[in-house]
């Protein structure tokens, strides 16, 4: 038996204080996100009136964000001596990327947004942990829904189709052949998006339980220029629709309360020959503690939205963010496949497991 060690109390107080700077900066990142500073100061470096103008928000408010964006680090200025109200900020090519850049691989800045709607949230996931009941995933607000979809959309859009799909052979060339997909779980819609552009040949259809997402999923495809099928139902209605040569499951069935089902009407609509696809968390296979950071920021996304969510329907699986490999396999041998392959792929973030009957 081995006991785990916790920090020494100076270190643990510093990285309480740590957090509370980190947590309180990405707040301003969601400010800035939200108003389109960061979309102003890309278009061109600015004063504080300039960024008011081109914002339409209060001088007063655009010179602090601004002050507080360059003390952060995240932006620079031209004369930091200088007359407050006439300094000059500015947004760098990779910092415009991070903030601005919807497809690109850096843009890390929508945790801003998930964050900002879990801190509007929090007092319904204390009152839960008293019930045991849960916080829906639309409790949680349009910040959520689009943070998360954003978050997302650059993997979606780049890495989904090309190497994901394509590293298990022969399933794009078979999609693309007529092929037909389900995209359980789709949030706003970037992944069956994404799959639509790169697989024209096939057809591509949509769930979400959340009525929200589903509206801002059709918007999106709409916008995109892609023919997708976007529709408020669950697996059930995936049956009605079947059979489907890919099944997705992307970042979606550790928050499902009921997995097995899910993954059993998964089977049952397969091809001939089809998978499922399944991209979760990438965490270790074992429990352990201290965890290293990634650990550490998947239970704080599980304790403050994805294990609340699961529990607002009942029963639950109760499962969390984090799904270990082992507990991915077990799910899928319950609801009936025979082989459950876990993909060699860099996926960032994600574990990709390939399920067959």
């Amino acid at each position: 038996m081995t006991t785990s060690v916790a920090p020494a109390p100076a270190a643990l107080e510093d990285r309480l204080i740590s957090a509370a700077t980190a947590t309180l900066e990405m707040f301003c990142v969601h400010i800035g996100r939200t108003l389109g500073l960061y979309r102003a100061l890309a278009a061109a470096p600015r004063t504080p009136a300039e960024l008011a103008a081109a914002a339409g928000i209060h001088p007063r408010y655009a010179r602090e964000w601004l002050e507080q964006q360059a003390v952060a680090g995240f932006i620079s200025v031209d004369d930091p001596a200088g007359v407050a109200d006439e300094r000059t900020y500015r947004l760098g090519a990779h910092e415009a990327a991070i903030f601005t850049g919807e497809q690109d691989p850096s843009h890390v800045s929508p945790l801003a947004d998930i964050l900002a709607g879990i801190g509007q949230t929090l007092d319904r996931v204390t009152d839960a942990f008293v019930t045991g009941g849960g916080v829906s995933f639309a409790d949680y607000g349009p910040h959520m829904m689009h943070g998360q979809g954003a978050i997302n959309r650059p993997a979606f859009t780049h890495d989904l189709v090309p190497s994901w799909i394509g590293s298990i052979e022969g399933l794009v060339d078979r999609l693309n052949d007529g092929g037909s997909i389900a995209d359980l779980g789709c949030g706003v819609g970037w992944a069956a998006i994404g799959m639509a552009r790169h697989l024209p040949g096939a057809s591509v259809i949509g769930w979400d339980l959340d009525p929200a997402s589903i509206t801002a999923a059709r918007e999106n495809a709409a916008a995109s220029g892609v023919e997708v099928r976007f529709e408020p139902a669950n697996a059930a209605a995936m049956v009605r629709e079947g059979p489907f040569d890919l099944v997705t499951i992307l970042e979606a069935l550790h928050d499902m309360s009921n997995p097995v089902e899910v993954l059993r009407a998964a089977a049952e609509v397969l091809s001939e020959g089809g998978v499922v696809l399944v991209a979760d968390e990438k965490v270790a296979d074992e429990f352990t503690a201290p965890g290293d950071e990634l650990e550490r920021m998947m239970y704080g996304w599980s304790v403050t939205h994805c294990l609340p969510a699961a529990m607002s329907e009942q029963p639950s699986a109760a499962i969390g963010t984090v799904i270990r490999a082992p507990v991915v396999r077990r799910l899928a041998l319950e609801a009936g496949f025979t082989s459950v392959e876990r993909l060699e792929v860099d996926a960032g973030f994600f574990q990709l497991h390939v399920l067959r009957k």
